[in-house]
């Protein structure tokens, strides 16, 4: 397994994060122990989860995850083995803390104790802001954002936020913080703030990047490389689309978009396009297209962490494995051109 550095925080993170929102819907307990163990035993140490999973959200799936995690540290005493993320939650769940979910002080700390008690453990190594309480173009909102929100107001929220958060740190119950579904605005707003008033430093930034999806690039990207605020990058494979299980309206039975509730936004004519075009060349270089679309996630230098949601331990183990693979240079000049035919295609 490779390592890198987790922000300036000194922490040495995998390069391959185990990412665990199935667990409780999709799979089993017994399955995320299976999971973990198999992880920690290939080099995994750095663990992702939120309270609010497993995903789809629902009153009866919230914080499920996290309680199968506590229940696998009491089980097997591997807390110390793992660098833990989580997250808090932020507006648009309407039966979470009776609506008023706004990241503020009063949220934060009742939020922090629920995921402390759920993981059956002291302290959460990283904790995250899932996404910002103003909104942002995440989330299948690009084609709609418009940044209309007042600015004052905001920085007065994120002192606010940055407070809560260096109490929470002083007494021991955090240790690193993080963004997540973050601009480039918010990214740098955070980092001046806290630079300006001696507070805590946002560590990473979580936010979808893949193959398909390359948002991130490249006035963020530039930012978490030379900032060393890198990117803990979600949904690598663009929800197991780039796999071609999806093509031509294919719904596999068991698969997570097939099983999925909320509208998804993703899928369409021009992902398609995009999606035949990287399988091809895939298949003319021999190689796997789920581990050439990581192995790519892998080499760029603003990630931190390459956050993989497996659902069988088939998939499991061949993504751990795209860690040992090199793109050779014909394959990463054919997916710059792919790019410049398809930059978004969603």
């Amino acid at each position: 397994m490779e390592y890198r550095k987790l922000g300036k925080t000194g922490l040495d993170i995998s390069l391959i994060g185990l990412g665990t929102m199935t667990w409780g819907w999709q799979n089993t307990q017994a399955e995320g122990f299976e999971q973990m163990d198999y992880a920690l035993e290939r080099g995994i140490n750095f663990f992702d989860t939120a309270e609010m999973y497993a995903i789809p959200p629902s009153p009866e799936r919230f914080g499920t995850t996290e309680t199968i995690i506590g229940n696998w540290f009491k089980a097997r005493g591997s807390r110390d083995k793992v660098i833990l993320a989580s997250k808090i939650a932020g507006p648009g769940l309407p039966w979470l803390r009776d609506g008023n979910n706004q990241i503020n002080k009063e949220n934060i700390l009742t939020a922090v104790e629920g995921s402390l008690n759920r993981l059956q453990t002291d302290y959460i190594d990283l904790y995250q802001l899932h996404w910002p309480n103003r909104g942002s173009y995440h989330f299948g909102k690009t084609w709609d954002f418009a940044p209309n929100f007042d600015p004052k107001r905001e920085e007065e929220n994120f002192l606010e936020v940055l407070h809560t958060l260096q109490g929470l740190i002083q007494a021991g119950k955090i240790r690193h913080i993080g963004l997540s579904n973050e601009t480039a605005w918010g990214l740098n707003k955070w980092l001046q703030l806290a630079k300006e008033e001696n507070l805590p430093r946002m560590a990473s930034i979580q936010n979808e990047y893949s193959l398909l999806c390359r948002q991130f690039e490249p006035d963020l990207s530039e930012i978490a490389l030379h900032e060393e605020c890198g990117l803990l990058a979600w949904s690598p494979l663009t929800r197991g689309i780039i796999s071609g299980k999806y093509l031509n309206g294919a719904r596999p039975a068991g698969a997570r978009i097939t099983m999925e509730t909320r509208p998804e936004h993703r899928l369409g004519e021009q992902l398609d396009l995009a999606c035949e075009k990287y399988i091809a060349l895939a298949k003319r270089f021999d190689l796997d297209p789920c581990q050439m679309a990581l192995t790519f996630v892998n080499s760029r230098p603003f990630v931190s962490s390459t956050l993989i949601g497996a659902t069988t331990m088939e998939q499991l183990r061949s993504n751990i494995d795209s860690i040992s693979l090199t793109l050779p240079q014909e394959v990463l000049k054919e997916i710059h051109l792919i790019r410049r035919e398809h930059p978004m295609p969603f």
